[in-house]
């Protein structure tokens, strides 16, 4: 009985700050600027990747980037990428490269706002100094993506090369299209870890981060499979949208992936105000 009154306290904490401190609101404005922040940042990463010799950047960071999106919202999008990213582009330290790192860092900005809302902590630290942060969530990103495009292509290597002395080995080590969805995956966990633990003001442990995130994983597992199934059964898009009907579907579906997003912060905000209030409890 106490659990589940400690539980509905936590809930009620959680989505009640979340709708009355404009979560909504919060959760378009994060929506689009990731939207807008997408390109810009794949521009950047590939012209750094282009520079760094990793020619088969563009078809890992699109695979990295929308193997965890369902394939109907997924594949439209990540087409009109591919198209973008196959533009050749000479130059690494140009202006309009710049200019991207620039833009793709609005997106981590969007986040930093929404969770320093979640969190309720107020930033505290200079715009210098979270506007570099940024854009080393940016470079750090595209550098991370590099190497995991260049393992991708060296595993198969790898794998043929170590078959011929042990040719079990191929029964455990599986396509790389696993792989892909593997890595994938956690890439997702990482950033969000990564998110939650350096973008908001304040201190927060590793552990406390836990909930939120497991809620978050969880929440959009099973909105995207029904949001799939909507688009699947029901949704007319196409007809209501004709050519916008892709850029339609991304930006609902990014809406309500940012609102989940959001909302696992204002859990763990909310399970964090209530171990304090216990503490002060039990020490009174």
């Amino acid at each position: 009985m106490r659990a589940f009154a400690a539980a509905l306290r936590i809930f009620r904490d959680a989505l009640g700050h979340f709708n009355n401190d404009d979560g909504w609101a919060l959760a378009s404005h994060v929506a689009l600027s990731v939207l807008m922040a997408v390109f810009p940042f794949l521009i950047f990463a590939t012209s750094l990747a282009s520079f760094l010799g990793a020619d088969t950047f563009a078809d890992t960071a699109v695979h990295l980037i929308f193997d965890t999106w369902p394939d109907r919202i997924a594949e439209p999008i990540a087409s009109e990428v591919m198209n973008v990213l196959t533009v050749q582009r000479h130059g690494l330290l140009t202006v309009s490269v710049i200019a991207t790192a620039y833009f793709a860092s609005n997106g981590i900005e969007a986040l930093r706002i929404a969770l320093n809302r979640a969190y309720r902590v107020t930033e505290d630290r200079s715009i210098v100094f979270t506007r570099l942060q940024s854009l080393g969530f940016v470079l750090l990103a595209t550098v991370g993506f590099v190497a995991i495009s260049v393992l991708l292509v060296l595993a198969p290597l790898a794998v043929k090369i170590a078959a011929k002395w042990a040719p079990w080995i191929e029964n455990f080590v599986g396509t790389i299209s696993f792989w892909r969805y593997l890595v994938a995956s956690a890439v997702l966990v990482f950033g969000l870890f990564a998110a939650h633990k350096w973008l908001p003001a304040g201190r927060r442990g590793f552990l406390s981060l836990v909930p939120g995130i497991a809620i978050t994983l969880v929440c959009w597992l099973i909105a995207a499979s029904l949001f799939a199934a909507y688009l699947e059964t029901f949704a007319t898009y196409v007809s209501t949208y004709a050519g916008l009907a892709s850029i339609m579907i991304a930006i609902v579906f990014l809406y309500m992936t940012s609102t989940i997003f959001i909302i696992g912060a204002e859990f763990n905000a909310a399970i964090i105000r209530y171990r304090i209030a216990r503490s002060a409890v039990r020490r009174g």
